[in-house]
């Protein structure tokens, strides 16, 4: 799974203003001491988002992407969300069929250049989509939610 390409909020001031509004949203994945993974999962009090996954290219095809969002998928059940989208670039191409290997389809159109891509369950606009269940790959290391909470 990949994040390509930038947005005006993808640099290290973007970075800080999420950590601080909502630390727990930023999920790390690490390996042997080195970052692999990342995941956006933002919750609004409405909807369940995820945001710019990401799995180091040489990482990939190891249960990275799928631990990440089962981990935010488990932070999403435990903030009460019961539904929820991805925002996934349109040129993306090489993300999605990752993507609905983990579940989703494209739902939408979302932002100039992006689509939502939701649980595939149900029709649009019927009962909450529920967000697939799945246990993570890996399992969480240390204690607790933490802004740096590593997966793998």
């Amino acid at each position: 799974m990949a994040a390509e390409g930038t947005s005006i909020s993808d640099d290290s001031d973007g970075v800080a203003r999420l950590v601080a509004r909502d630390p727990e949203a930023l999920l790390l994945a690490e390996r042997d001491g080195e970052l692999v993974g990342t995941v956006i999962a933002g919750f609004d009090g409405w909807r369940c988002h995820l945001y710019r996954l990401a799995v180091r290219p040489d990482q990939r095809r190891r249960g990275i992407g799928g631990a990440l969002l089962a981990a935010a998928e488990e932070r999403f059940a435990a903030l009460g969300g019961r539904r929820g989208d991805a925002m996934v670039l349109d040129r993306n191409t090489a993300a999605h069929p990752a993507w609905r290997a983990a579940g989703y389809a494209l739902s939408r159109s979302g932002a100039v250049g992006s689509s939502r891509w939701a649980p595939e369950r149900g029709a649009p606009h019927e009962e909450p989509v529920p967000l697939p269940g799945r246990a993570p790959s890996c399992p969480p290391s240390g204690s607790g939610r933490r802004p740096d909470r590593r997966l793998c």
